[in-house]
């Protein structure tokens, strides 16, 4: 069960890349540096259901299995309980809020900020966000108590640092014409940390259980 929620976790992140490149392939014209990610399921558009379901949906729904599996992995491999439960659970809310984000579409060109849809989508894409870039500084501390997983300290927390970072570059209003490209880079280190995080705990499984 835990093998299959770690599995969750190295396919959530390649799931999530390339819904975005297909669904920007079926849209002909869409700029990847200047739109959001969330303009490929923006309401009206052709391939709107694709990028809402396979990609936030389903997407989220791999990291909420994950979020399990990991806490399961990591209570047997590190003392600091709650840490471990706040790190699993934050990684469980990034998945939460990716299909709150599916679920409400944004509208045309996500810029239609008083549509209650579209404040509920930015609501859930921003707190998915946030989790995920917590959830990889709060691992910083986790991995650096935890044997065998000490090496993935630094790399956690230059992660969520530089997630952030791209977030406020992404929201900053004087560089409106590469929105698209911040969002991606946040996307895209937040999502390399689920994915090296899965499998190198799926190589300590596979250790543990080749050892026993």
């Amino acid at each position: 069960m835990m093998r299959a929620g770690l599995l969750c976790g190295i396919l959530a992140p390649l799931l999530w890349a390339a819904v975005i490149v297909i669904a920007g392939e079926l849209r002909p014209g869409f700029d990847h540096v200047a739109q959001y990610i969330s303009e490929l399921g923006e309401r009206g558009s052709s391939n709107a259901a694709f990028m809402r379901y396979a990609g936030f949906v389903a997407s989220g729904a791999l990291h909420v299995a994950y979020a399990a599996a990991f806490y399961a992995a990591l209570r047997r491999l590190s003392e600091r309980r709650f840490l471990v439960l706040l790190v699993a659970a934050l990684i469980a809310l990034n998945g939460l809020g990716r299909i709150g984000a599916g679920l409400f579409a944004c509208e045309p060109g996500c810029l239609a900020p008083a549509v209650t849809e579209q404040r509920l989508h930015s609501l859930a894409a921003t707190i998915a966000f946030l989790a995920i870039a917590a959830a990889a500084l709060l691992g910083g501390l986790l991995f650096r108590d935890t044997r065998g997983l000490r090496g993935l300290a630094p790399y956690s927390v230059a992660t969520g640092i530089a997630g952030l970072l791209f977030m406020g570059l992404m929201m900053s209003a004087g560089d409106v014409g590469r929105v698209g490209l911040h969002e991606r880079l946040a996307s895209g280190v937040l999502s390399l940390w689920v994915l090296m995080t899965a499998l190198r705990l799926a190589s300590s499984e596979r250790q543990t259980a080749d050892s026993g």
